[in-house]
């Protein structure tokens, strides 16, 4: 008899510590949603979003025009802009919204422009 006895407290106490061990995931869980929707909120408030854009030239203004011209001319599919940043013109294409997206497109771009590079922008 006390040997069921034993055993019936030892389950007890087995069943005790599963409940809180239960219980502390729970509410782990519950706090890894509630970071989940936090960020999500933040995200939502602050547009402070990162594109990928592909530069093809960075220098003098005529040169820039010239390159955007072939470009648009060469892949009219992707649409190619003149940014100025004091003092340098930059010819640019897109905003991606991945890396990999924007790295896709510069492996066939840079069959006809080697020299472009895939930049990272805020908008």
């Amino acid at each position: 008899m006390n040997f069921f006895i034993k055993k019936a407290i030892y389950l007890g106490f087995i069943t005790f510590f599963l409940g809180i061990i239960n219980s502390y995931s729970q509410s782990e869980s519950q706090n890894i949603n509630n970071l989940i929707k936090q960020k999500k909120e933040f995200n939502r408030k602050n547009k402070n979003s990162i594109v990928y854009k592909i530069q093809l030239y960075n220098g003098n203004e005529n040169q820039a025009f010239k390159i955007k011209l072939n470009f648009n001319n060469l892949f009219p599919k992707y649409k190619a802009k003149i940014i100025y940043k004091s003092p340098e013109w930059k010819t640019q294409v897109g905003n991606f919204t991945t890396r990999l997206e924007a790295d896709r497109v510069l492996l066939i771009i840079k069959e006809k422009y080697s020299g472009a590079i895939v930049l990272e922008d805020k908008i």
